[in-house]
């Protein structure tokens, strides 16, 4: 049974403060670390908060607060220091693209429950299961940009980490009773090479099921979803919170030229007509108006390469069955298309492909090269 939370976590936001938790913390063999952030509710996303824990205490970093945070770069860096995370990607892309932050040898208590197939894959779950732990719920939409923080959320963020050197703990010995840490490790180490990379694409890609307009109605979206971003931009808020996809996708196909037009769109709600129909009508002028888009057709790949990825995929899902874990940790996706793509001719040149992965290529190399193989001979 893992220790109940027997003190508040010490809330941090002066300089002082901070320089001598830093001070501690970068003296510590393993620290758990999780961060909060306001993306649903502003419309840069931004870290508000940073929770640190490690044997002695728990700390809740004020990311709101005017504090330089730039030694924390020697911590996340530091090899000698494990930095345990549950689901660690989407805080350390977060951490990486409001600091700058690099990564070394992390432990991802998600990741460990998947490598060990396990069924419940959430914090709360794996405590549940494993510690005996209730965790709240209450706090996971909360906007952690307010300040001051309330109390129960203090409490809320500081469960996020209290327990997670006790649970790194349990994962790791499950994992060595099985000979999987190696293949863990390896797991852990692509976590902190992920980037974050703001893509300069259009706006209207992030609505699901543009590619179905035609050329006109993709214009109007186009100018809708710039008057989405706009609107949010000025209030604050998430594009969200001004109008969902699937409004803008219904006003697209619907080229409504009239309030009245408007109002026969199911997903258009009476709130939306009432705050936004002039700019919607607008949009939908100008986008008429406006040349229509052509999406670039994307060629088809090579029959070979589409046999090759058909194959693979079979095999690593047969395979996953077996190790009683889903595909993805037999082989990552990313390094199964890299295969099909570069097609390797004998375990040297797959070897090459797989050198982020040293552990899949020793148990799994050889089959993938069968597999190949009998793809080259049909």
């Amino acid at each position: 049974m893992a220790e109940t939370l027997s003190s508040p976590a010490i809330w941090v936001d002066d300089q002082k403060s901070f320089d001598d938790i830093y001070s501690h913390l970068k003296d510590c063999r393993r620290i758990g670390i999780d961060t909060e952030s306001n993306s649903l509710h502003a419309y840069q996303e931004q870290v508000c908060l940073i929770q640190f824990s490690d044997d002695r205490a728990d700390y809740l970093i004020d990311a709101m607060a005017e504090l330089n945070l730039s030694g924390l770069s020697v911590i996340f860096a530091d090899e000698k220091i494990e930095k345990i995370f549950h689901a660690a990607e989407y805080d350390i892309l977060c951490l990486k693209r409001d600091y700058g932050f690099n990564f070394s040898h992390l432990f991802d208590t998600m990741q460990a429950a998947r490598i060990l197939g396990m069924e419940k894959l959430g914090l709360s779950g794996l405590l549940f299961d494993l510690l005996g732990v209730e965790q709240s719920k209450n706090f996971q939409k909360a906007d952690w940009g307010k300040r001051p923080v309330p109390e129960e959320m203090r409490q809320y963020a500081q469960e996020d980490t209290h327990y997670l050197l006790t649970l790194r703990n349990i994962l790791a010995e499950k994992l060595k009773e099985k000979n999987l840490m190696d293949l863990a490790r390896e797991d852990f180490q692509r976590l902190c090479r992920v980037e974050f990379n703001q893509r300069d694409t259009p706006l209207y890609t992030q609505v699901g099921g543009y590619q179905l307009l035609d050329p006109q109605s993709l214009a109007v979206l186009n100018e809708l979803s710039l008057f989405r971003d706009r609107r949010a931009q000025k209030l604050n808020r998430p594009h969200f919170k001004v109008a969902g996809n699937n409004v803008l996708l219904a006003i697209a196909q619907a080229l409504p030229q009239s309030e009245q037009d408007l109002k026969k769109i199911d997903n258009v709600s009476p709130k939306i007509l009432e705050r936004y129909q002039k700019e919607i009508l607008d949009a939908v002028k100008k986008g008429l108006a406006d040349p229509p888009i052509q999406l670039e057709k994307h060629r088809r790949p090579p029959q070979s390469y589409i046999d090759r990825m058909q194959n693979l995929q079979n095999w690593r899902k047969e395979a996953g069955k077996k190790m009683g874990v889903l595909s993805d940790i037999v082989l990552p996706r990313d390094i199964l298309e890299d295969i099909a793509a570069k097609n390797p001719r004998d375990a040297g040149e797959l070897k090459a492909i797989m050198a982020e992965v040293p552990w899949r290529f020793a148990h799994f190399g050889r089959d993938i090269i069968k597999v190949i193989e009998k793809v080259r001979s049909s």
